[in-house]
């Protein structure tokens, strides 16, 4: 079974969220997406500066099995890409709730409320699974 988190904001597409008491959010995929892919072999980061809208895809991550959109939660300006996982893809195999792809500001920081819980998301999966 996926580890789920309790302190993590999620998105029905397998992002998860981490807000920062800056109110920046850390966003990578989680272990029930990274499970699905397999093997990591590419991460694409989006470029600082950049403006996403919310349910944009703004990155990619490819596995041996396939490649797979990483779509922007919210709304927001694009921080910092993790430059690290270029180099180690793999990284995100091994811990998917510390190797974050990407911090974004986001636009309106109450978007952050409209995320799923680890409850909500947990039921996401369990209606995959059927």
């Amino acid at each position: 079974m996926s580890k789920v988190p309790a302190d993590l904001r999620y998105t029905k597409s397998h992002e998860w969220v981490k807000v920062g008491s800056d109110g920046i959010l850390t966003i990578g995929i989680t272990d029930h997406a990274q499970e699905a892919l397999g093997d990591l072999v590419y991460v694409e980061a989006p470029q600082q500066g950049r403006k996403v809208q919310a349910g944009e895809a703004c990155a990619v991550v490819e596995s041996v099995k396939a490649a797979s959109d990483i779509y922007s939660p919210v709304g927001g300006e694009v921080l910092e890409g993790n430059a690290a996982l270029t180099d180690a893809p793999e990284q995100i195999n091994r811990e998917p709730y510390s190797a974050w792809i990407m911090r974004i500001k986001p636009a309106n920081a109450a978007d952050v409320n409209t995320l799923l819980d680890a409850r909500g998301y947990e039921q996401v999966l369990a209606e995959e699974a059927h």
